[in-house]
């Protein structure tokens, strides 16, 4: 089993999942441990090893963008899950992760004839909406930050390769700097409900995606190869997001005020902050993805969804930088 972008946010709960016990159903909480017996010999790939026990992986210092660095990851390996990724601004730097990273993978997998290949990618590659329970590709992706271009970009090696390409929306949990602290930041800038609070979002905790992702590289049966959706299949109303992060103290409570959508924007305009419009529009508008096809083909149950599983990570925020509400 081979893994790349191990130490990051989704990596690092594939590979927990995977050394857990190899991506076992688990009666459907998501939350147990797998067998021992069935965890798998796990490689992972990283620039710089991390401290600490060994004994369940094996590190390997390389980058995605040195092929020559890669030269035997792969191996003797039943699978690869390619997690690394670049997700900043800068667009010669996302072509090298994302394009060119993603191509020196899926080539050493194929020299070493692996047969699973699982790739991350994100449902941003469709752009900013609204989308309301579209299956994939039912409108044309059309990203429009570096980050979300050179993503869908590099896809398409993935898919010459014959890899199950995961497209996630939002993803919570342990080990999420971004998603939380951007929306305390827009309810400070807009603290009122957001048109209706009715807009519906894709999201999955990032301990479930690591459980699927991890299913898919060990379960019983390969799953067909193509592009699926990749959050909790029941999407998420950002009223109720918004008002279950506000009971456990990680954003501000909002005001007893519904504020249109127009509205909104003029008050994001007038508070000025990171959050571009486009970012806002995101989260108060409907991006919501049809996913259930990938939790029944991998035999993998969804769990109980995000909203309940932040009380889970409710420590971790509080500890990280994105704090609490106060």
């Amino acid at each position: 089993m081979v893994i790349t972008g191990a130490t990051g946010f989704i990596g690092g709960a594939v590979l927990g999942a995977l050394v857990r016990g190899g991506g076992t159903a688990d009666g459907g909480d998501g939350s147990g441990p797998g067998d021992p017996g069935d965890v798998p010999r796990v490689r992972a790939l990283a620039r710089r090893i991390p401290a600490g026990p060994r004994d369940a992986v094996e590190w390997v210092r390389g980058d995605v963008t040195d092929p020559a660095s890669l030269r035997g990851l792969c191996e003797g390996a039943t699978a690869v899950l390619h997690l690394a990724s670049y997700v900043g601004s800068d667009e010669e730097l996302g072509e090298a992760v994302n394009v060119a990273g993603t191509r020196a993978v899926m080539a050493e997998a194929a020299r070493a004839g692996v047969p699973r290949v699982v790739h991350l990618s994100t449902s941003a590659v469709y752009g900013t909406g609204p989308h309301r329970g579209i299956t994939v590709d039912e409108v044309p992706p059309e990203p429009v930050s570096a980050a979300s271009r050179t993503r869908l970009a590099g896809e398409r090696y993935a898919r010459e390769a014959g890899a199950v390409v995961l497209r996630p929306g939002i993803v919570t949990g342990r080990g999420d700097r971004w998603v939380v602290t951007g929306l305390r930041e827009l309810v400070e800038r807009v603290p009122a409900t957001w048109d209706g609070g009715d807009a519906l979002l894709s999201v999955v905790d990032a301990g479930d995606l690591g459980r699927l992702a991890a299913r898919l590289a060990t379960g019983p049966r390969p799953v067909p190869s193509g592009v699926y959706h990749a959050s909790h299949p029941e999407p998420v109303r950002i009223a109720d997001l918004l008002g279950e992060l506000a009971a456990l103290g990680l954003v501000p409570p909002v005001r007893d005020e519904d504020w249109s959508y127009a509205a909104c924007l003029e008050a994001l305009r007038s508070t000025p902050g990171r959050a571009s419009e486009r970012q806002f529009a995101l989260v108060a508008r409907d991006h919501w993805y049809r996913s259930e096809d990938i939790w029944r083909l991998a035999d993998c149950p969804p769990g109980p969804g995000p909203l309940a599983r932040l009380a889970e990570a409710v420590g971790w925020y509080r500890r990280s930088s994105s704090g609490a509400a106060g």
